[in-house]
């Protein structure tokens, strides 16, 4: 008899635990997982100091203008309305982490960051990493296996990586630390065995075109898959789009045509594996990406969709 970890009281809370045992017993790598892109944007400290990953200009006009443009690179640098906790009783569970240390200040504490510095927190895939030296690596690692302990699955074959593989030894986190100071370390994935081909457009017909291109090449790499259904925008979609920010601006204008692709999907081999949006609150993202999983059941098997 399987172990599986408790829900948490929502309908999408414990998703994974609740799927046939046709699916669990699956590589992961073939599953359809929800995620979120810049996953931590949800809070950003407008009085803190901007980001040391922001362009030289954003910067110029954050010291010039200070709070006033500081107001304005909030509403472009939130990515997500939900808490990490909403976000996973919501069911995601991919996390998109940007991560550094604040310049100027003294100790190796490490802020989540997406263009202004957000909560103190530590999760999943850690992809980008801005003002950090070998010490701060150091630090965040440490501070990773200390909270995560023996819930961290070790690197090894994607292919293995079943959820009943993972409940039978009570792993409950992988980690992808995507820089050369976790090469060494058994509890920390390279970056190579999560591929997030990014499209970098702000038009919706040119990334579901690049995200239909990226999957036609995943199944020769051998890993899990990142589909970002995000859009990106330019420095003259923030001028045009200036006091309306990302989400009304650029993401909730194009949803149903990102949306439409989602849902037109197939897991699999060949298929998606993660997905991940901005605002996931905005439609029934993790919804609909969880329900993909139904057809890699046999037609008699399927739950209604």
């Amino acid at each position: 008899m399987k172990t599986r970890p408790a829900g948490i009281g929502n309908a999408n809370a414990d998703w994974m635990g609740s799927l046939p045992s046709k699916l669990s017993a699956m590589p992961l790598k073939h599953l359809a997982v929800p995620g979120s892109h810049d996953s931590f944007t949800y809070w950003v400290d407008v009085h803190a100091p901007v980001g040391p990953d922001q362009k030289v200009y954003v910067k110029y006009l954050a010291t010039m203008f200070s709070i006033l443009a500081k107001k304005v690179m909030v509403k472009w640098s939130m990515t997500q309305n939900l808490t990490f906790k909403e976000q996973l009783e919501a069911g995601i569970r991919y996390f998109d982490l940007r991560v550094s240390s604040k310049p100027r200040e003294s100790g190796h504490e490490i802020y989540f960051i997406h263009g202004l510095f957000g909560h103190k927190v530590v999760f999943l895939d850690f992809n980008h990493y801005y003002a950090m030296g070998a010490e701060h690596h150091v630090y965040l690692i440490n501070m990773l296996k200390q909270v995560f302990g023996s819930k961290l699955c070790n690197d090894c074959a994607v292919e293995s990586i079943t959820l009943d593989f993972l409940w039978k030894n009570k792993y409950q986190v992988i980690v992808f630390y995507h820089h050369p100071s976790a090469q060494d370390i058994p509890v920390m994935w390279p970056g190579n065995k999560i591929p997030a081909p990014w499209a970098n457009t702000t038009r919706p017909k040119k990334l579901t075109q690049f995200l239909e291109t990226t999957l036609q090449q995943r199944a020769k790499q051998g890993s899990f898959h990142v589909s970002q259904a995000i859009l990106t925008p330019k420095p003259k979609t923030v001028a045009k789009g200036l006091v309306w920010g990302l989400r009304s601006y650029l993401v909730e204008r194009n949803l149903p045509t990102i949306m439409s692709w989602v849902e037109a999907q197939r897991p699999g081999q060949e298929g998606v594996n993660i997905i991940t949006s901005d605002f996931v609150d905005l439609t029934d993202f993790a919804n609909i990406v969880i329900k993909l999983n139904n057809l890699l059941l046999p037609e008699h098997d399927r739950r209604p969709r």
